[in-house]
């Protein structure tokens, strides 16, 4: 079988493997689409060359079918359609212990901490495995993770309906964060410098400002009757976003931190006290956050068309990457990875 191994200094290689046996408590897949996501970008940079080694195959965001299953295994058939929740917490720790094992601190990232999907097989335990409904395209199912984090984000900011949303960052996980906001009836505006992905913004029916041309303080108070946002998103990664948070807080506003910020910002403290601010940490999600992505997916809550911005064969991962680096237009590539999988 063909894996694309990330090998360091922004390049990939294609090997040929031998697939391999499932595990009594694994499952075979037959990976269908992967996508490429930010994460899988700080390893092409070799900014995670220590955590993941300059020979793995990395790759997460994925749809697959099941191709064979351990001795165990009792939940999952061969021919189903899947996708992998990639989190295998380990346990023991006080996280585990009071039920939040997606931060185990002891966390197993697949496709970071061990091979991932960038392959045509992939063995995975059983228990990240989350059956996806007839009919769910496998190209659409493969954003069942990148939603599941917009999902967990909206959640940890306890939205309500009705409520004024800011979104910093119009990107893949920004859109789906506004998505998912809109699903529950707030009034969502989001900001975005790029002026391909604002328009992409735009078609999909939301209100966007642009932070270097507006006054983001302005005009959010235009659109929140001089309040401020109720609940704010910040998904920019931007010392620029950070500073820009608090300044269009409402009272007692919500602030999630949805980027990983590489650098230690500069932040308002003074607001928190005046205002009474709070500001939440979001990190990747929960079995609840996967089963409510699926939903929406099919549904037909989400567009997927419109946020897959092309689709690329395993053999051209390469170039994949390069053109997202050297593009500001693409929202959501997929890697096709099993010439059976869709």
């Amino acid at each position: 079988m063909k894996s694309a191994v990330y090998i360091g200094d922004r390049t990939f290689a294609i090997e040929e493997r031998s697939e391999s046996e499932p595990l009594r408590d694994e499952v075979r897949l037959k990976i269908a689409f992967c996508g490429i996501c930010g994460t899988d970008m700080h390893v092409y940079h070799g900014m995670m060359d220590k955590r993941v080694t300059t020979h793995r195959v990395i790759g997460h965001e994925c749809s697959a079918i099941v191709d064979k299953i351990g001795a165990n295994v009792t939940h999952v058939s061969v021919g189903d359609h899947v996708v992998v929740r990639p989190l295998v917490p380990q346990g023991d720790c006080h996280a585990c212990s009071s039920g939040h094992e997606h931060i185990c601190s002891n966390l197993k990232f697949l496709g970071l901490d061990s091979d991932g999907a960038f392959q045509e097989k992939w063995n995975v335990p059983a228990t990240t495995l989350h059956k996806i409904p007839e009919g769910m395209k496998l190209a659409h199912a493969a954003l069942v993770e990148p939603l599941a984090v917009a999902c967990h984000d909206v959640t940890r900011s306890r939205l309500k309906k009705g409520e004024d949303v800011w979104v910093i960052g119009g990107g893949p996980i920004g859109l789906l964060i506004a998505m998912v906001c809109r699903d529950k009836g707030a009034n969502v505006v989001i900001s975005e410098v790029h002026d391909a992905r604002a328009q992409l913004a735009m078609s999909l029916g939301f209100d966007v400002i642009h932070p270097h041309r507006d006054d983001c303080e302005l005009e959010i108070n235009k659109r929140t009757n001089h309040k401020g946002a109720d609940v704010i998103f910040e998904v920019s990664g931007s010392a620029d976003g950070v500073e820009a948070m608090t300044q269009c807080a409402a009272p007692r506003a919500r602030i999630v931190m949805v980027a990983i910020h590489g650098e230690k910002r500069a932040v308002d403290l003074f607001s928190f006290f005046w205002r009474e601010l709070e500001l939440l940490g979001a990190r990747v999600y929960t079995e609840v956050d996967y089963d409510n992505a699926i939903h929406l997916i099919s549904s037909g809550k989400i567009d997927c068309d419109m946020l897959i911005t092309d689709i690329v064969d395993l053999m051209n991962i390469q170039s994949a990457f390069d053109d997202i680096e050297n593009a500001q237009n693409t929202i959501k590539s997929l890697i096709r990875c099993h010439p059976e999988g869709g």
